[in-house]
């Protein structure tokens, strides 16, 4: 029979462990292919599909550019009615104005000229009203009934 040696020994152990560590690094790099083919038939996916996402949303965007500029024309055409608006209310407020406000308050004149002189009717001396040591006037203490 024949003795082996201390040297053998170490020898074939290091043989054993070298067979081990090259089936599990061949084991990763079968793992590791697998992986990189699944990630590459999943960026494919992702591109075939977002190609088609990429061409709609284009076609929003220029979609909501168009309603954008016809609101923007709508608003200056809003613009522009109102101040034409504004420079008609001033226009008419400035011819009429005036002359309305006279003939309303010559209106008002002629009514207080002749409701103050029916001869049926005597002229009342308007009362006064003592409030602590102050005479109100009567215009003022009507105010104060309807409040």
């Amino acid at each position: 029979m024949r003795t082996v040696s201390g040297g053998e020994v170490a020898g074939i152990l290091v043989a054993v462990f070298w067979a081990i560590l090259v089936s599990f690094l061949a084991v990763a790099l079968a793992r590791l292919a697998q992986t990189l083919k699944a990630t590459t038939k999943l960026v494919a996916d992702v591109t075939d599909q977002a190609v088609p996402l990429l061409a709609d949303a284009s076609t929003a965007v220029r979609s909501a550019q168009t309603q954008i500029d016809r609101v923007d024309a709508i608003a200056s055409d809003v613009q522009e009615v109102t101040s034409n608006a504004s420079a008609l209310s001033t226009t008419v407020a400035s011819t009429f104005g005036g002359p309305l406000v006279k003939v309303a308050a010559f209106g008002y004149g002629v009514r207080r000229a002749l409701g103050g002189r029916r001869a049926d009717v005597p002229v009342k001396e308007p009362r006064r009203t003592v409030i602590v040591g102050r005479t109100v006037p009567a215009a003022r203490r009507a105010k104060r009934k309807k409040d």
